[in-house]
């Protein structure tokens, strides 16, 4: 295993620090370098610290474990691998990622989720273990995105979910009585057979941090899909 101090280290030299490393690599005393680990495959990094924007950008294999939170952007447009997150995220975590999972003990700002998109097998998941802001999920195309609202007391979305979603699912733990979507979804409550696609995600998420999975996965959820083959006809034309 090779120990990088992150101390003195801009954004440039301290991932070509990781790019030489050995395989596993712990990154000590991280505070605010950018595009850490972007691209990488066939890394295990361990980051002790707060990492700036776009952690694990195009990551393309690798997986990345932060013993703290994140800033904004992480895993943008991420191709493959894993994140894991000890804390919270900024804004705008997963933007555009086609492949890969990121999981969260905490919470995530605003527009979390948005443009992601699969194909075939390459299914992106974002796990959200405490509350989301505003536009989750905006203009998703594919992928899973699930908010487990853990320790919150009040709703576990921001404002303006799903807004021009078009692809995907989304799974939130909560009856979302008080929860405005657009009229171009399908807001349902999850049944058994729903769950089960959904229960490998918070599995891991459970084995991840130390969450009951039982009590979990007995609570209400609320799965939205798209339902309509023009998602974005309600915000241009008037009925």
């Amino acid at each position: 295993m090779t120990s990088i101090n992150a101390t003195g280290y801009d954004f440039v030299d301290l991932n070509n620090q990781i790019r030489k490393s050995e395989k596993i690599c712990e990154l000590n005393n991280c505070l605010g370098q950018r595009f850490i680990s972007a691209g990488l495959k066939n890394k295990i990094i361990t980051i002790n610290g707060t990492p700036g924007n776009a952690l694990g950008a195009y990551l393309n294999g690798a997986e990345i474990t932060v013993n703290g939170n994140a800033q904004d952007a992480v895993g943008d447009t991420m191709n493959d691998g894993k994140i894991v997150i000890h804390g919270n995220i900024g804004d705008a975590a997963g933007y555009a990622m086609r492949g890969g999972s990121i999981y969260v003990k905490g919470n995530a700002g605003y527009r979390a989720g948005i443009h992601m998109k699969e194909y075939k097998d390459k299914i992106p998941a974002i796990v959200i273990g405490g509350k989301a802001g505003s536009f989750l999920g905006e203009y998703q195309a594919g992928g899973i995105i699930i908010v487990l609202g853990l320790k919150c007391s009040n709703e576990i979305v921001g404002n303006f979910p799903c807004t021009g979603m078009h692809g995907g699912k989304m799974l939130l733990k909560s009856d979302c009585k008080n929860v405005r979507f657009p009229e171009n979804l399908s807001v349902k409550a999850a049944t058994a057979d729903d769950m089960k696609e959904f229960e490998k995600y918070i599995s891991e998420f459970c084995r991840l941090f130390g969450a009951d999975k039982e009590q979990i996965m007995n609570s209400p959820f609320t799965i939205i899909t798209p339902d309509t083959k023009n998602p974005y006809k309600q915000m241009y034309v008037m009925n």
